[in-house]
């Protein structure tokens, strides 16, 4: 069966923005050199070995595959594949014509290469499927056969986390990447100051049409703190101030030649914590947490209303998103202390010493929850914290580093935490959130809800796979392992640009669409 690229799922909107005469304060840099501010540094520029990607490390990087206009997944590196009937089979022929950083050809054996590499050691291997093996068909032509159908690869192949590196670059304990990195993306990496910055050129190698790329360098600064990034932005030493604080947007807006982009991110916040806990274990417990929240007064007095409120396991964006399950777990979730206490004194949990805590065998409600430095999540966390209060749940809160975090939580160090993720489709529930063996930050694996979860990863027709995801968000409402919370605008302001265009489903800086202003 041969396809050309039409499995899709949700309209795509691409917010191209065409700018023009954004004057202002000019760079004092005298060159096209663009300077984008960031609150964190990655752990690591190698795919196969970083624990998250963002702007930051993403523009190495070019996928196999990626989104039309139209919302379809179409070739990118792939010009195009042939799935095999029983679907455990799918062929893929590469474009002729791509070069890796290196100046060595991405044909089939080095793509074969790469995937060795992140089947074997990448802690994203598993959003390539389970891969039986890879052949090499021909220079330009790879077949991919997995044990059992693995219907989210499609989606994953727009991510980074599949795009091929060039492995020839390692040393002979394949690693080394961050020495001399090579990849497919439109920046070539250049330099790596730990703490401070990551600086980038265009590769040469990229396509980027007649009039070649609209700059001449890219450098990633790493500035933790609010104030800091936006007095340089002021100062003019910023040119691109990604996440701006909400509270600051007004403030910019009104800022000579500056221009506030705001682009739906699909990242679903939430607040979640550790089910092994004895204090989660109770339903009417982790039900009593979630009708405490009240999503609209976080979003109002921290993100000055510059967010979606969800009730559902999965944001809009995502396939497998459910009207249906969101006015489920809307109806089900909408803030009400009455019925929150209640469910708490059912539970066993009451203030027997009139102080406003709950206690339950002598033992108060006490938690800790964990959040990253973004100021903006901490002011959420102070929120919640109160919110919490008001049921008599006594919340601490501890500010840790996003690497720490990431580090611990699968140790189950924590108790709560405020975290969230981004994925386009819903076999995120599965590979990240509640799958069996893969629950790291919430420690909730139900054999009734991550054996629909697999069942959805094997499905090859789409009306079932939603079916199979939709079964499995009505039990996760109802049991309410975590609270999810808001998805927040993407907002970045910028000045000095002729064109600048971020992608509304990945959120990163298109690059080959960005032009600095003469």
């Amino acid at each position: 069966m041969k396809r050309t690229f039409t499995l899709l799922f949700l309209t795509m909107i691409v917010f191209a923005l065409i700018l023009s005469g954004c004057g202002g304060k000019k760079a004092k840099k005298g060159n096209r050199e663009i300077i984008v501010a960031a609150i964190s540094e990655p752990d690591s520029v190698d795919v196969h070995r970083t624990s998250s990607m963002g702007d930051a490390n993403s523009a190495l990087y070019d996928p196999l595959m990626k989104y039309d206009d139209n919302g379809n997944i179409v070739g990118n590196l792939v010009k195009e594949y042939t799935v095999s009937p029983d679907g455990k089979e799918v062929t893929f022929e590469l474009k002729e014509v791509v070069e890796f950083h290196s100046g060595k050809p991405v044909n089939a054996e080095a793509v074969k290469k790469s995937f060795e590499r992140l089947m074997e050691s990448s802690p994203f291997k598993t959003n390539a499927g389970d891969i039986s093996k890879i052949e090499v068909v021909s220079e330009y032509v790879f077949k991919i056969t997995w044990n059992e159908p693995f219907a989210p690869f499609f989606t994953n192949a727009t991510s980074d986390y599949l795009s091929p590196i060039d492995v020839s670059v390692l040393d002979s304990n394949g690693e080394g990447f961050e020495k001399n990195p090579s990849a497919t993306g439109a920046l070539k990496l250049k330099e790596i100051k730990r703490g401070d910055s990551l600086v980038y050129e265009p590769s040469d190698k990229y396509d980027w049409g007649k009039e070649g790329p609209g700059f001449d360098k890219v450098t990633y600064r790493f500035i933790p703190d609010e104030e800091t990034r936006i007095l340089e932005f002021k100062k003019g030493n910023v040119d691109v101030l990604g996440s701006v604080p909400y509270q600051y947007i007004e403030e910019l807006e009104k800022e000579d030649g500056v221009t506030i982009v705001r682009v739906p991110n699909y990242v679903l916040s939430y607040l979640g914590w550790n089910n092994k806990k004895p204090i989660f274990q109770d339903v009417r417990v982790r039900q009593a947490i979630a009708m405490a929240i009240d999503r609209d007064a976080i979003i109002s007095n921290t993100f000055r209303g510059e967010a979606k409120p969800v009730f559902g396991p999965l944001p809009p964006a995502t396939f497998g998103y459910s009207e249906k399950i969101e006015e489920m777990a809307r109806s089900k979730y909408a803030k009400d202390l009455d019925k929150a206490k209640q469910l708490l004194s059912e539970a066993g949990w009451k203030d027997k010493n009139k102080d406003g805590i709950v206690m339950k065998d002598g033992k108060p409600f006490k938690v800790d929850l964990w959040v990253d430095d973004d100021p903006a999540n901490q002011r959420a966390a102070q929120i919640i914290q109160n919110q919490l209060k008001e049921i008599g749940i006594d919340l601490s809160i501890s500010v840790k580093e996003s690497a720490t975090i990431i580090e611990q939580t699968p140790k189950g160090a924590h108790d709560m935490l405020l975290w969230g993720f981004g994925w386009l489709d819903a076999d995120v529930l599965n590979f990240l959130l509640f799958g069996e063996g893969k629950s790291t930050r919430l420690h909730y694996e139900v054999e009734e809800i991550y054996s629909l979860l697999e069942k959805g990863a094997l499905e090859m027709d789409q009306e079932k796979r939603l079916k199979l995801y939709e079964d499995a968000q009505k039990l996760l409402v109802e049991q309410s392992p975590w609270v999810p919370l808001y998805v927040k605008e993407n907002i970045t302001a910028i000045r000095n640009f002729e064109e600048f265009e971020i992608h509304p489903r990945r959120n990163l800086i298109m690059w080959e669409n960005v032009k600095v202003a003469k």
